[in-house]
This record gives C-alpha cells, sequence and structure tokens, in this order.
C-alpha cells in the first residue's frame, strides 16, 4: 500500500502536561483516551469516594502497562470540567514516564453548566462563540485552570463535542470557539460530531480554521461509516479520528470492521489522515468505564491491520507520525 509524506514537524513542540516537548519525542499516541472521568458533581455523590491515592496507583499502573507494549503518549480528551486533575498528571507523567497530553474545551450542550448560558434571556442563550475562543485560548497560554488554585500546564488541544441529535446553537459556539482558539493559540482542535460528522466539521471550516488541525472523532460509528464520512473526512483533509477500538456494540462496528476501513482509507491514499485510539477510561466515576487497556491498540488492533495488508511504515505513520503531526504547535 502506498505512503504518504509525513509533514515536516521537525524543531516543533507539543504542550504536555510537564511542559513542551519536542514532538519527536512522543512516540506511539494514544489519541483520544480518557485517565479520570467524573460526571460533574458525582464528586458530591453519597457513594461516590475520590480516594486520590487509589486513582493515581490504578492510573500508574495502566499507564505503565502501555508504556510496557511501547507506548509513549496518551492524550486526556475529556476537557475542562469532567474530573481533569492536571496535578495528578503531573505525577503520573513524572513517574511513569509516559507523556500526557491533557485538553481544554467542553461539551455538548446538555453537559454545560448554567453558567455558560446567558440567564438574562429567556429562553437563555449561549455565550457567544468569542467568550469560549477566550477560555479555552488562555488555557494554551497561561495555563489549564485547577480549580481555586492557580494555573497550570498548558493544555494541548481543544476538545469539544456536539449532541448526538444534531448540533444545537450552544454547540455550534463552542465550535466556532474552539476554532478560533485553536487559530490563535497553535494547538489542535477534537471534536465529537453529533448527527453529521461532515457538517459539523464544516463548522470549523467556515471559521477558517485549516483541516489539518482538526481531528473528528468517533468516525467507527455505525453512521458515520454507512453515510461514508471516513472518507469525506479525509478528503477535506481533515483527520479520521477512528477512537472506539476494541468497542463493538449497537453504535460502533466490529474491529474486524474497523480494520478493512483503516486499510481502505490507506489504500485510497489517506494513511496520513488516520488517528487511533480505544477511548478507554482509566478511573469513571459516575459513569461506567471503558475499561480497555490503553495498550489495546498496539497488543490487539496491530495484529489486525497486519492481516489486512498494513505495512509497518503503514502502521508507524498511524500510530506515531500522524499524531504528531496533528499535536505539534504551529
Amino acid at each position: 500500500m502506498g505512503a504518504q509524506t509525513a509533514e515536516d514537524t521537525t524543531g516543533s513542540t507539543v504542550n504536555t502536561v510537564l511542559g513542551p516537548v519536542s514532538a519527536q519525542q512522543l512516540g506511539v499516541v494514544a489519541v483520544h483516551e480518557a485517565l479520570l472521568s467524573v460526571v460533574p458533581g458525582a464528586e458530591y455523590g453519597f457513594d461516590v469516594t475520590i480516594d486520590r491515592a487509589e486513582i493515581f496507583q490504578t492510573l500508574a499502573e495502566k499507564l505503565k502497562d502501555f508504556r510496557r507494549h511501547g507506548g509513549g503518549t496518551i492524550v486526556d480528551s475529556t476537557g475542562m470540567f469532567h474530573g481533569r486533575d492536571v496535578r495528578l498528571y503531573e505525577a503520573l507523567s513524572r513517574t511513569t514516564g509516559v507523556h500526557i497530553v491533557a485538553s481544554a474545551g467542553q461539551g455538548p450542550e446538555e453537559m454545560l453548566g448554567g453558567y455558560f448560558l446567558t440567564p438574562q434571556t429567556n429562553p437563555p442563550t449561549p455565550w457567544p462563540a468569542e467568550k469560549f475562543a477566550d477560555l479555552f485560548a488562555k488555557e494554551v497560554t497561561e495555563g489549564m485552570v485547577v480549580p481555586r488554585v492557580e494555573r497550570r500546564g498548558a493544555a494541548g488541544l481543544v476538545a469539544t463535542a456536539a449532541t448526538l441529535g444534531g448540533m444545537t446553537p450552544t454547540d455550534e459556539s463552542l465550535f466556532r470557539g474552539a476554532a478560533r482558539a485553536a487559530l490563535t493559540t497553535g494547538v489542535p482542535v477534537s471534536i465529537r460530531y453529533g448527527s453529521d460528522a461532515v457538517r459539523d466539521l464544516e463548522v470549523l471550516l467556515d471559521e477558517k480554521l485549516p483541516a489539518d488541525r482538526v481531528v473528528v472523532g468517533g468516525l467507527d460509528r455505525k453512521d458515520a461509516v454507512a453515510a461514508g464520512a471516513p472518507l469525506q473526512v479525509a478528503t477535506r483533509g481533515a483527520y479520521v479520528g477512528l477512537d472506539h477500538a476494541g468497542t463493538e456494540d449497537d453504535a460502533h462496528i466490529t474491529d474486524a470492521e474497523r480494520a478493512a476501513l483503516v486499510a481502505g482509507l490507506v489504500e485510497a491514499g489517506h494513511g496520513n489522515r488516520i488517528l487511533l485510539s480505544s477511548n478507554a477510561t482509566g478511573v469513571a466515576k459516575g459513569h461506567p468505564a471503558n475499561d480497555l487497556p490503553y495498550s489495546y491498540v498496539l497488543t490487539t488492533f496491530v495484529p489486525l491491520l497486519k492481516a489486512q495488508g498494513l505495512s509497518d511504515e503503514d502502521v508507524q505513520r498511524i500510530l506515531v507520525d500522524n499524531p504528531r503531526d496533528l499535536l505539534s504547535v504551529r
């Protein structure tokens, strides 16, 4: 299968929780995972315990397993208000040697607190895109917010999501704000589409954000594959996030179908636009965890790709070169 030329990111850096790191040092990247994921408010539940020492131990073991199997970098794509713990991530990165890239951003609308709507109107209207842009950009330029304390560590990307039933006006404001923050800071945007992946991508492109600064996640959902969205997204120049490896349910295609989809995209000349991950949850509070190892893609999914005829160079491009190019600050 033909190989595409990777973009030149020599000298580029990526924002990790421990500071800028040379893009060349990331190694194998899991581009859409969750470390500590807490449904907002769950920490106050009578049946929920937040034992930081226990959480640290659990996550450290999972990250060490990822590193033992050849992993180098984990991207925590949970955004700002779902349990993100910058100090915990700093300690985990130092202890395990795994680079951790954390994200600004939030969404979809149903997961926003009332603070992010304008209560003076009836019905309430969303924050304008510019306010979201400023909120997200400051997490990159001034550091991520640690509640009631300070800012620490620059966010490495902006992650947002649209409502599954279709993008709402608030979702659109979030997407446009994410695009503007990416334009001013040089970090990429990771989106979860609602009901139409290509249309949601077009909202970002309408803000003049280059397509190669966007990853459209969840494109291994059955509805996306049926609509031909992975190829359409790749053709537009954005990254195709096939980030539920290991998940086979009513909403997602199987791993065998996922591997065939990757092979088809490579054959069509889009090997430089594919990103893989498993959407694993290290520790979940208030919702069920997707309890896959972070090493799943390396240990279980890559052999399926090899069986489809992908070369070592193809796999290297997808797991190392593509995420490096995406995450490099520009």
